[in-house]
């Protein structure tokens, strides 16, 4: 059966590439300090020698629209095309492109059906942000064929946060029953407080600091339940407009287990947004 050798959840910033890859009197002055964390956080990764990804993130409007948002969609085809024109006009980001590995992808949408999650695919899908991003920061040579999986935390009605918990422990049990010997890392993004296009949007920090602060240690520690106990669809409108991407790293615990301590963590404070990084090694094989 698949190894799972590492489970990451971060944040996706689309200003990395820019300020990363900036130079002279265009670099920001936080650039450097960002990058030494990202590069400290891919050798998390690196150190985990997988073979495949499978990559959790949230189509932003991109693709997928009021005429038909999925819930949880698998995305099952052999190349996916990233990124989008606006994209690549407002954060720079380049044009990619993605080997898809299919038979995971099969695997998990069959089986995930038949665990009780009516997941819809697509073969013709073209990614955006949520996933590029972190195979910016985590794998910029792209040479590992991945398997999208995107969720719906923009369009009411959402799924719960229990539910994106369910189907992190899910897609975890799929990656351990999928009969191959490769070895599979699961990355999932999302976001802690934020604001888009509301009067907290720009600040030194994140919208909401303290929720931000105990987002961190819900993350950190494992704790699924006390997250869960406190955090709903409704009182995710208090830390920010956009925080409701914070599902996403709720199924990120989900993959890593109840109670399991993340093996890497860190932050950072940037213009509108803290910056989020865990590692988990499920098996400890990527522990230093």
């Amino acid at each position: 059966m698949a190894e799972l050798v590492a489970v990451i959840a971060s944040t996706h910033h689309p200003f990395y590439y820019r300020a990363s890859t900036s130079a002279g009197e265009d670099r920001p002055p936080f650039a450097d300090e960002w990058v030494r964390k990202v590069e400290s956080f891919r050798e998390t990764l690196t150190r985990a020698r997988p073979d495949v990804l499978v990559m959790v993130g949230s189509d932003h409007f991109h693709q997928l629209w009021l005429d038909n948002m999925p819930q949880f969609l698998i995305g099952k085809a052999p190349f996916y095309d990233a990124n989008w024109y606006n994209e690549e006009r407002e954060f720079g980001l380049p044009r990619m492109l993605f080997t898809g590995q299919e038979d995971l992808s099969a695997h998990i949408l069959r089986e995930g059906l038949d665990a009780g999650f009516d997941l819809a695919f697509s073969n013709e899908l073209r990614i955006d942000h949520s996933i590029t991003c972190p195979i910016v920061t985590l794998r910029p040579q792209n040479d590992l064929p991945i398997v999208p999986v995107y969720t719906n935390i923009f369009a009411p009605p959402l799924p719960r946060p229990k539910r994106f918990v369910q189907l992190g422990r899910t897609i975890r049990e799929l990656v351990e029953s999928w009969p191959s010997n490769l070895r599979v890392a699961v990355i999932g993004t999302g976001h802690l407080s934020l604001e888009l296009g509301g009067p907290r949007q720009f600040g030194p920090h994140g919208p909401d600091p303290e929720f931000d602060r105990r987002a961190v240690e819900w993350i950190s520690s494992g704790d699924i339940e006390g997250c869960l106990a406190e955090v709903t669809l409704d009182s995710l409108w208090e830390p920010g407009n956009a925080t409701h991407g914070f599902m996403d790293f709720m199924l990120m615990m989900g993959v890593a287990g109840e109670g399991r301590k993340a093996d890497y963590v860190d932050t950072y404070d940037l213009f509108h947004t803290m910056e989020a990084y865990f590692t988990w090694y499920p098996n400890g094989g990527g522990r230093a």
